[in-house]
């Protein structure tokens, strides 16, 4: 568990390096907001990341182990790639700081394979909920570091030294991965780069079945959906309605983001209690009907009890869909290409979070805030509706065997 805690850190650090952190230095120096706009597509790796996932399943470094040693190699070029970009000039070459982006993000999402693959094998089925509330724990400090205590040095100390220190943060995470205890099946792996990439796919076919596996992913897609959806629009609609910038971030990223803590551990401790299918539904319905809160707004205007009532309400919501979320996609993962097999899960949900919500603000403009809140209620609903398919009330997903040398999917069939 401190393991899980400490990689959810490394894992949580790079993300807003690109992004929320990188946009404010940008702006200081000069830079057109339309060119900090495009940069947001320096984050494609996160929804690619499947492409080259075989890799860390086929291939072992020559230290520390298949999972251990990628999550090594990944934050030590990390740290490297995050303090080259405090020497970088973007009013004078942005070319080069947009590489440097690009690299950092692609080294992120490689780390992600590697430490979601690890907590795949690490985690026992009773250690599950614990586990995944744990990691989603330190992956939220993490954001509150990058995205809160940031901007708290950068009006004291200038923005390389603020990145120096970002990388020294990140550091952390080589200490996790040199002491983390080994997964049981750590040297199991596909015998050839052509299997490794082939065998993750049919193996998940076969066992779920071609119809069911493609409910699965159907699944993945919409699950999370209609909250995507609010979290797109969310900050607009509350400037538009007239609570300062200063309102937002205190009340929905401090609070909203302790919430998302305490619904995520919750989550975690309800999963081992319960199971994973019965928290699919509970949480999934709740993560659903928290969106009323936007509404509620919608109706009463600037009014600060009920904005706080519903931002911790939705994302505790969230937090504990999250739990649920993340444990039913480790349980579909076959410890032999956990690497490729999550990232391919994950590649899904991130189409979701990050290309579906696309028309969400032509949505709101043209039917009004109310219905709009209403719509991602409705937008939930699929993901919800595919649940007895494969994950009914009363019994609960196979759990993966522990996979010994033999345990070879029948390639030839």
């Amino acid at each position: 568990m401190a393991a899980l805690l400490l990689l959810g850190f490394s894992a949580g650090m790079p993300l807003f390096m690109t992004g929320t952190t990188l946009q404010p230095w940008m702006k200081e120096q000069g830079v057109d907001l339309s060119t900090i706009g495009f940069f947001s597509l320096v984050g494609l790796p996160y929804s690619l990341k499947f492409l080259w996932s075989p890799l860390l399943d086929r291939f072992v470094p020559p230290f520390l182990g298949r999972r251990r040693g990628w999550m090594f190699l990944t934050q030590l070029l990390l740290v490297l790639a995050i303090a080259t970009l405090a020497i970088q000039k973007p009013a004078q070459a942005l070319q080069f700081v947009a590489l440097n982006a690009v690299l950092i993000a692609f080294f992120s999402a490689t780390q992600d394979i590697a430490i979601d693959a690890y907590r795949t094998d690490v985690l026992e089925k009773l250690e599950l909920g614990a586990g995944v509330g744990v990691y989603v724990l330190g992956y939220r400090i993490a954001l509150l570091v990058t995205g809160s205590l940031a901007f708290i040095l950068a009006d004291r100390l200038p923005w390389p030294v603020v990145y120096l220190l970002m990388a020294a943060f990140m550091a952390i995470g080589l200490a996790a991965s040199i002491f983390a205890p080994e997964p049981v099946s750590d040297n199991i792996r596909p015998p050839s780069l052509e299997e490794a990439v082939i065998l993750p796919f049919l193996e998940f076919f076969q066992r779920n079945g071609w119809l069911q596996g493609a409910l699965i992913l159907l699944f993945i897609v919409f699950y999370k959906f209609g909250d995507s959806l609010l979290s797109n629009m969310s900050r607009l609609f509350l400037l538009d309605v007239g609570f300062t910038k200063t309102d937002i971030g205190a009340i929905q990223g401090g609070m909203g983001l302790v919430a998302t803590i305490v619904g995520t551990l919750a989550g975690g401790a309800i999963l081992s209690k319960i199971g994973i299918n019965r928290s699919l539904w509970l949480f999934g319905g709740l993560q659903a009907l928290s969106n009323l809160g936007y509404f509620g707004i919608s109706q009463l205007g600037q009014n600060y009890q009920m904005l706080v009532l519903t931002i911790n309400i939705e994302n505790f919501c969230g937090g504990l869909g999250t739990a649920a979320f993340l444990g039913f996609l480790t349980t579909l993962c076959n410890q032999r290409f956990s690497a490729t097999q999550y990232a391919l899960l994950s590649s899904f949900m991130a189409f979701s979070r990050d290309i579906l919500v696309a028309p969400a603000g032509s949505i709101a403009q043209s039917t009004g805030w109310s219905v709009f809140f209403l719509i991602t209620i409705a937008a939930s609903l699929p993901g919800l509706l595919l649940l007895p398919v494969f994950a009914p009330w009363n019994s609960e997903p196979v759990a993966m065997p522990r996979p010994g040398l033999d345990d070879k999917p029948d390639f030839d069939a």
